[in-house]
Order: C-alpha cells, then structure tokens, then sequence
C-alpha cells in the first residue's frame, strides 16, 4: 500500500504510538536495568517503583516489538539494545532519545501553534535541568561523533592554525579539526556549564593543552578575535534571520583578514521542501524558538554578505543536517 493510500496514512497517525512506548522505556531506564541480568515485571518495579500491572503491559509490549527478550516471566535487553540503549555503554543513543522525550512535549502544541493561540515556545526553556542538559550535549555528540571527520574532510582546512569553534559544545568538532590539522590550536567558545563538559572530553581526548576554553554567550558577547576559521555548526537554525546577522556580523570582527567562516547546518532547496529533514526540523524550530527556522543557500548567503563576507559557496549538500556553507573575510 502506498504511503498516501488509507492504510498509509492511518499507518502514519499511529506511528507515535510506538514511539511513545519507546519513550517511556528510555525515561524509566528500562534498557539499562535490563542490560545485565533478565528480570522479572516484579523485579523490576521494586526498583523503580512502577505499578506492577502497567509496567507488565509496557514489557510485554517492549518485547513484542523486538526490543526486550521475553523468557517465560523475565525480560532482558536483546543484543543490539544492550549496547545501544543502555547508558552504560560508550556507544549508547539514550542521549538522543531523552532528548526526543524532552521535544515530545513542545510538539503536541503544533496545532495550537499554527492556529496562532499558544506562542512558538509559550512555557519552554531550553534545558529544565542541568541533566536535560548534559542530555542533549551528549546526544549531539553522539549525532556529530561518526559524521565530523567528513564534514571536516568536505571543509577542507588547510592551512587555517587558529580555530574558533562557535557553540562548539563538548568539542566533538574541535577534536575533528585538530586531528586533521596537527599545527592547529582552537578556541572554544560556549556557556559557562557547557564548557566544563568540554573541558572533560578534551582532557580526556589529550588535546586540552591545543585548546582555549571561552565562556560566553554569542547573543550578548563578542566572540575571541585572532582567528583564520570559524566553524558554525548547528546554530543557524536556532535563530531569526536578524539575530543570524548579529552572529555574522561578531564572526567577522573575530577573524583575521582573509579568514574564512564554516557554516554547518541543514542548506535547503530554494523550493524549501528538501531535504526532507530540513523540512521537519523547521517544525522543530517553529515549536522550540521564537524565529528560528531552516535556511536556503540563498538566504544564507545574503546574510554573510550584509556582515561583509565574499566568495560566499556551498561546499556540501546533506539530508542530516550536515550542508555545509564557505564565506572569506577580505
């Protein structure tokens, strides 16, 4: 049956169901209980303190859809969950998934939303918790973890020795570069409680001596000047087209001359349909921000050349946010 057949569409209103499921398993920690031993429902909600009939229904649901192992009473992760969802292995996803229980709130206002009665991000602050925050660094990390040393190879950084890594998290893009770039030091700038976490994985990536941590906030401060590239990634989306100016504008005082600037993020189609995930993550914007949105080339371009940037080209298309757009400072 095709997708747009009654039995395709029906198939897509109920898709959440599943994902919810998959959800409320993450929440409660179900796949890293079960990661080391088989439990029974009992068992398992003695630690939790879960109600023993909805929590039987939720296993047994789990276990139907490929996700536990159901042996007579007792459940247990498969193989592929066990390394992939429990939070105590180093290759787990559940940053990822939390993050997506996090975004389930903000999307179920998508009607009120579009119908103009609830603000785009009425009631929602970025992070409620300092855990819903290392939550998300480290879900982008994994996201950004197998993809950097192409985007890094796409961006081609030559001979660029002082990096300045806007937003750069935990340093997953910061690593990337400097592995590609022996001679090359970077600044890394983010807020405050971000760069802790930054400053872990570079300690423990041996790279801590190679890189400046700033903390700031590039809405209200300038950003570290003195630099040959600056690397932009995944922040474009967050904000208006104005307050991109803004940041464009910070990034050009902040790179020597003939310095060059990388914008990684999803680059739409001028029709703005494709790629297909530009197109839901603008959603994803609508829901979460007050004037963020998915970007064109176009768009962008006009935008670096209003800061002052020439030679504006788009190095790299992507369908996972991983477009990729060059400007030179003259």
């Amino acid at each position: 049956m095709g997708r747009n057949s009654p039995e395709g569409l029906l198939r897509l209103a109920n898709n959440f169901m599943g994902s919810r499921i998959l959800l409320s398993a993450a929440e409660l920690d179900l796949f890293t209980i079960l990661n080391s031993a088989p439990l029974s429902a009992q068992e398992v909600a003695n630690r939790i303190g879960a109600d023993i009939r909805a929590l039987t229904i939720l296993l047994d649901t789990l276990s139907a859809m490929g996700l536990l192992i159901k042996r007579g009473k007792r459940y247990r992760c498969t193989n592929s969950t066990s390394s992939i969802l429990s939070k105590d292995t180093p290759n787990s996803v559940l940053p990822m998934v939390l993050h997506a229980a996090y975004l389930w709130k903000r999307w179920t206002n998508l009607t009120d939303v579009v119908q103009g009665t609830t603000l785009s991000n009425d009631g929602f602050k970025p992070y409620r918790s300092h855990e819903e925050l290392s939550a998300f660094i480290e879900a982008m990390h994994v996201i950004a973890a197998p993809r950097a040393q192409e985007i890094v190879a796409a961006a081609n950084p030559g001979s660029a020795k002082a990096l300045l890594d806007v937003g750069g998290a935990s340093g997953t893009y910061t690593i990337a570069f400097l592995r590609a770039v022996p001679g090359m030091k970077a600044t890394l700038f983010d807020k405050p409680e971000v760069i802790e976490m930054a400053r872990e994985r570079l300690r423990k990536e041996g790279m801590l001596d190679r890189v400046t941590l700033v903390p700031g906030d590039f809405y209200q401060d300038e950003l570290p000047a003195g630099n040959d590239l600056a690397f932009v990634s995944a922040i474009i989306h967050q904000n208006s087209s104005g307050q991109n100016l803004d940041l464009f504008n910070k990034v050009f005082r902040s790179l020597n001359r003939r310095g060059r600037i990388l914008i990684r993020d999803h680059i739409m189609e001028p029709d703005r349909i494709h790629p297909k995930e530009g197109a839901i993550f603008a959603v994803n914007m609508l829901l979460g921000t007050p004037g963020g949105n998915t970007y064109t080339f176009e768009e962008i371009e006009t935008g670096l050349s209003q800061a002052g940037f020439t030679g504006m080209r788009l190095l790299k298309k992507g369908e996972h946010m991983d477009g990729l757009v060059e400007a030179f400072k003259p």
